[in-house]
């Protein structure tokens, strides 16, 4: 994490059944600007299916970080669609 960024919350969630709401501090280099108030976290079961809805979604748009495995052992990518909605997409990958 970068020095700026030591004290925030990487992401916090709040789950019942199959609802997901999740919080960050995290705002990204532009900072707080109308528009980047939210984002939306799709979190995918399967290979396929992460890079399926991150191609259709991100087209027309500006990716910020393309699909990678991190440091979390997911592989994750984001973006902001043609719309201005910033995008999270996530798959929790098998564990070995």
């Amino acid at each position: 994490m970068p020095p700026e960024a030591r004290n925030k919350i990487m992401h916090a969630s709040l789950t019942r059944d199959s609802l997901a709401l999740m919080a960050s501090d995290m705002m990204g280099e532009d900072r707080l600007v109308k528009g980047n108030t939210i984002s939306l976290l799709l979190n995918c079961s399967s290979k396929d299916e992460i890079e399926t809805w991150f191609s259709k979604l991100s087209k027309g748009g500006k990716v910020h970080h393309p699909l990678k495995e991190e440091f979390w052992g997911s592989v994750f990518g984001d973006f902001t669609d043609k719309f201005g909605m910033r995008w999270m997409l996530n798959w929790d990958k098998p564990k070995a």
